[in-house]
């Protein structure tokens, strides 16, 4: 059990589908068929991107009105930016809600991660993670049945993220304690007898 908890952390340090889509990362069986098509789909991620992935922020959740204008006021606060997209529908070239950030320092992306997840801007609460496609091996985006977001109650919620972290396993904490409690004791009658 020391191992694993060494091991266990509330974030996904590698992007796996089966336990991705696990409350606690320990399921060792997909529980629903995104999942599934997750772990069948071929995904690699865009060569043509460029930049930092560790200088890169995601930002999510923003309004169909929010201009790239106003976001880049809001985050150039952090530290310079080198590069800015937000993502629009190839077909309407309305804007999907999300965006790209990068800084040209890491340290100003981690700023940005730190202070402006939460943030409400033209009335809607934003979420701010680093992006995952290029720092996360195996990453699967939403629409192949992966990614970290979601809001079905159905099932399909993803976990391991900064918006829904993982849960410690059942049973973690009390193995914790029970064998905290068992080197007290041995501590208290050991000293006892010295």
């Amino acid at each position: 059990m020391e191992t694993q908890s060494k091991r266990w952390s509330r974030y996904a340090t590698e992007y796996n589908p089966i336990k991705i889509g696990s409350i606690d990362g320990t399921d060792l069986e997909p529980h629903d068929r995104a999942v599934v098509r997750a772990i069948e789909s071929d995904y690699y991620p865009n060569k043509h991107v460029k930049g930092r992935p560790e200088c890169t922020i995601f930002v999510s959740r923003l309004s169909c009105n929010t201009t790239k204008e106003f976001i880049n006021e809001m985050f150039s606060k952090y530290g310079r930016i080198r590069r800015f997209r937000l993502v629009k529908d190839i077909v309407t070239g309305m804007p999907k809600g999300y965006a790209f950030i990068e800084y040209e320092q890491e340290c100003d992306a981690e700023e940005a991660y730190k202070k402006a997840n939460k943030m409400v801007i033209d009335g809607k609460i934003i979420f701010v993670d680093f992006e995952c496609e290029r720092l996360l091996k195996g990453w699967k985006p939403r629409r192949l049945g992966g990614g970290f977001g979601g809001k079905k109650e159905s099932g399909q919620l993803r976990f391991g993220g900064r918006d829904r972290p993982f849960r410690k396993p059942f049973g973690f904490e009390t193995d914790l304690q029970e064998r905290y409690h068992r080197r007290e004791l041995s501590r208290r009658v050991s000293s006892k007898f010295k």
